[in-house]
């Protein structure tokens, strides 16, 4: 169970302070997408997220937490927490502070601990404007934020963020063959098969999150069914 995820392709993004029409996820969770992630910028809580993790645990599906905060960690039925560093901010609390907050303040569950370093592409997102992220980078820049993460940091993932927007598929490409050890990530605006397709030609796995909310099940399927 503990390195699965380094196989996983497609992956659904649920945001605890969002809700979804019923009947949508059980048709989420039955698709095909190999894991929940349940994961949010905003007003992400503890009891917001219990919440969301007692709809989801039924199913026979990981469940990853990635944690927005050390104030809401939850852990009980978790696979993984997936737990972010922005390396392309300049405010260290995003890389490492929050990170040494949990450290001091909470016992952490090393063995549910993957780390990720994220490279926020989006300037508008909600996660781009709370942690200022140098967003404006050009394909080689990303490559050498790929190669301090990968090699130099040993990050296991590397997740290429575009959050609400359809990103750029030749930086991800660049990525890609920037990346040696770590699983590459894609999240950010795959809401059609042809989007999903396209950027699962470059990344090890895409994270498909809005598309859930905004799209219908209907589009969402698609991406599913275009990877698997």
């Amino acid at each position: 169970m503990q390195q699965k995820w380094k196989h996983w392709v497609h992956v659904t993004k649920l945001d605890p302070d969002r809700t979804l029409p019923p009947g949508t996820l059980e048709a989420v969770a039955t698709s095909g997408t190999d894991a929940l992630m349940l994961s949010g910028t905003l007003n992400v809580t503890k009891e917001n997220l219990r919440s969301l993790l007692r709809e989801v645990l039924p199913y026979d599906l990981p469940v990853v937490v990635e944690p927005a905060s050390p104030d809401s960690v939850v852990t009980e039925g978790v696979a993984h927490l997936f737990v972010p560093s922005v390396i392309n901010s300049p405010d260290v609390q995003w890389v490492v502070g929050k990170h040494t907050q949990w450290a001091l303040r909470y016992p952490i569950p090393w063995d549910l601990v993957v780390p990720e370093a994220y490279i926020v592409l989006n300037p508008h997102s909600a996660v781009g404007k709370v942690t200022r992220a140098i967003s404006g980078l050009s394909a080689a820049e990303v490559s050498a934020h790929v190669v301090c993460a990968d090699r130099y940091f040993c990050f296991p993932i590397v997740y290429i963020e575009y959050s609400g927007m359809y990103g750029d598929p030749m930086i991800v490409r660049a990525a890609s063959e920037a990346t040696k050890d770590a699983v590459l990530y894609y999240g950010g605006g795959i809401d059609s098969a042809e989007r999903a397709a396209e950027m699962a030609r470059y990344a090890d796995t895409i994270v498909v999150g809005n598309a859930v909310y905004e799209k219908g099940i209907d589009r969402f399927l698609d991406t599913v069914r275009a990877v698997q």
